[in-house]
């Protein structure tokens, strides 16, 4: 079995390898290319990788290089995790928004349709690539923002299935929290990408006892501490938002935050440095602990799970992953892309029933799929009116005068990578 990592120079793959070592039972790769045009951020990481799979004897190959259609050949399936103008544009997008009052983040708002617009362009020609070498071949798109990026991926014809650490950080902490292994937790996990809501926690899977009302009551202070929500939000709603939720319920106060300190961007582009350094000590052999730091938590098992299910291993029945709609959410067109459990097989992701959404949130949900329309749109077409567009129907944005500025910043801090600017 042969796997490529686009992406491979980022200071997230050691997450990766160690997954793939440890859980080699559950994928058995005999084959791992790591590809990135950061030459000397492969070899450091790709050093690494070598080192913890020797450590935990592992005899698959580890191979770097920079030619993505090198990489690819043969592949049966192809892990994007790249990120189109490295932490520079990411601190941009972080940052330009804050002067127009606008939450600064890389995922969402104004920030995170600049990633869209740099992203899935990039996206689509890597994937072209990887199906001209095998047409057969999965892809798995952990690049943000996970949702336009995928849709841009099914719209134009590939084998593609979103992944988000989100909904497998949230099983783990419930099963801690319960004392059950993670496999007993069955989540009702519904939403978009960075738009989700648990709003049932079963016990032995999708028809088992619902929890949630125990979490909530007897976990309810450390839960709300981890999302940096009041407890009331979860309390009156009998749900768990996920942590991105806090930009829109708690949007001016964020926005008051992140004035006041350095950018996510810039501690992360920190932290990148020191962790280089690290990878490059060649008695280093497993991953660092500053990398819990660095996010991405469980993103390995995550992926590890989704790629033994889609090549037909021993990966779960259900996971929750990024896919079509077909019909899921009533409210949405079936080619909306959702994030919820799902049957996973070497045919795809199909969604679970869903019981009925809350207005409350099936409001919001079917707003922020009209932006990722437009989003998406804007991304493969291209223009400042689309881009205007798109700003204005998002709801961290929705005034005419703060869409016109954050176009303008946008276009400004983005020209480079856009080819119609």
């Amino acid at each position: 079995m042969k796997l490529a990592v686009v992406g491979g120079g980022s200071t997230y793959t050691p997450e990766l390898i160690d997954g793939f070592a440890r859980l080699r039972d559950t994928l058995p790769i005999t084959e791992l290319v790591l590809v990135d045009p950061a030459a000397d951020r492969l070899d450091l990481v790709g050093g690494l990788a070598r080192r913890i799979f020797a450590k935990q004897e592992h005899d698959g190959a580890i191979t770097t290089t920079t030619d993505l259609d090198a990489a690819v050949e043969g592949a049966d399936a192809v892990l994007l995790q790249l990120r189109v103008g490295g932490q520079a544009a990411r601190n941009q997008d972080e940052t330009w928004p804050l002067e127009c009052g606008c939450v600064g983040q890389e995922t969402t708002g104004a920030g995170g349709l600049a990633k869209a617009l740099r992203t899935v362009p990039v996206v689509l020609d890597i994937a072209e690539r990887v199906r001209r070498a095998n047409p057969d071949a999965w892809i798995i798109d952990f690049t943000n923002p996970v949702g336009i990026v995928t849709r841009a991926l099914l719209n134009a014809g590939h084998k593609a299935v979103g992944l988000c650490n989100v909904a497998i950080g949230f099983q783990r902490k419930f099963a801690k929290l319960l004392g059950v292994a993670p496999s007993e937790v069955h989540l009702d996990h519904v939403g978009l990408n960075h738009l989700t809501w648990e709003t049932g926690v079963r016990l032995g899977g999708p028809a088992g006892e619902d929890v949630l009302p125990r979490l909530l009551a007897e976990h309810g202070d450390a839960l709300a501490g981890d999302l940096h929500l009041p407890r009331l939000v979860m309390d009156r709603f009998g749900v768990v938002p996920s942590y991105y939720l806090r930009y829109y319920y708690a949007h001016d106060e964020v926005v008051a935050e992140l004035r006041t300190k350095p950018s996510r961007a810039a501690e992360v582009a920190a932290m990148e440095k020191e962790l280089l350094e690290m990878y490059g000590d060649p008695a280093l052999d497993e991953k660092p602990e500053l990398l819990a730091r660095r996010g991405g938590a469980f993103y390995s098992e995550a992926a590890v799970d989704l790629a033994a299910s889609l090549l037909g291993g021993g990966g779960s029945p259900y996971q929750v992953v990024n896919t079509y709609n077909n019909g899921t959410l009533p409210f949405l067109p079936d080619d909306a892309v959702i994030e919820t459990q799902a049957a996973v097989g070497p045919g795809g992701a199909v969604p679970l029933p869903v019981a009925p959404v809350d207005p409350l949130y099936a409001g919001l949900i079917a707003n922020v799929t009209a932006y990722e329309d437009l989003a998406l749109d804007a991304a493969l077409r291209g223009g400042r009116e689309r881009v205007f567009k798109a700003l204005l129907a998002h709801p961290l944005v929705g005034q005419y005068a703060y869409a016109e500025q954050l176009t303008d910043r946008l276009i400004a801090h983005n020209r480079e990578h856009l080819a119609w600017a």
